[in-house]
């Protein structure tokens, strides 16, 4: 009895550990791995093992900022089951990493949390970290921008969205072909299965005495909203920066 209460205290209770066949993924991809489960010193009822997939996003609240954790899914890897004391179970998981799923660039994490549900206990949890990789579309994309327009990608992070829940926002700083047209550009990735999304916000520099009002009065950016295809995007790097162009050539 004793330890059924040190059990359901958290104490000498069930212990879980993740381990991934790899640490790199791309969106659209598997993950894979396994969920060690070690038994603690008495005899427990899981209800079930979750796993979630978890990033960490900006919220702006009361002028002050603070990160706060987001679920990107949920996956139930088992149904209820017993662990003996001191035994030990594994369990095998595949998923498909969703396609949406931000790049782990700048200061974006992604992780995988792991937890063990159990009824009246502290449930043990275990986090481990993922590299993403950017979605083709959106590496193609970002191809065009740095590589074929001369931006240079600065700042990327996660923030709050009232509509969306969280956006992943991507800030670039022109070096060459707009430096005297842009002091920034910022871009917004939704990927779709057959097309990307992008909204992009074009802040154009003070050009004269309009220009430093428009400034002032922060009337001097703009919102765009394009779609490519999945046939376009295969079009490569320099046809997506053509577009890009005559884009942003309508806004300056």
């Amino acid at each position: 009895m004793f330890k059924k209460l040190l059990a359901s205290a958290g104490i000498g209770s069930a212990k879980v550990d993740t381990i991934l066949d790899k640490d790199q993924f791309t969106p659209g991809g598997n993950v894979t791995g396994i969920v060690k489960v070690q038994g603690g010193k008495t005899d427990q009822h899981i209800d079930r093992i979750n796993l979630f997939l978890m990033a960490e996003a900006v919220h702006e609240r009361d002028d002050k900022k603070f990160y706060e954790k987001v679920k990107l899914q949920e996956y139930t890897l088992t149904d209820s089951f017993i662990i003996n004391g001191g035994e030990s179970k594994e369990f095998n998981f595949a998923f498909v990493l969703p396609i949406n799923t931000p790049p782990t660039i700048g200061w974006t994490k992604i992780w995988i949390q792991t937890g063990l549900d159990i009824s009246q206990s502290v449930d043990p949890k275990d986090q481990d970290y993922l590299k993403v990789k950017p979605h083709p579309y959106v590496e193609t994309i970002l191809g065009a921008l740095t590589k074929e327009l001369g931006f240079y990608l600065g700042k990327v992070e996660m923030e709050y969205s009232k509509r969306h829940g969280y956006v992943q926002e991507f800030e670039f700083t022109p070096t060459s072909e707009y430096r005297s047209d842009l002091d920034e550009l910022e871009a917004i990735f939704f990927v779709r299965d057959n097309q990307v999304n992008l909204v992009l916000q074009v802040d154009r520099r003070a050009k004269g005495l309009d220009g430093l009002f428009a400034e002032a009065l922060e009337t001097d950016e703009s919102h765009v909203r394009v779609s490519f295809s999945n046939n376009e995007i295969a079009n490569g790097s320099r046809y997506i920066a053509d577009e890009l162009r005559g884009i942003i050539k309508g806004i300056i």
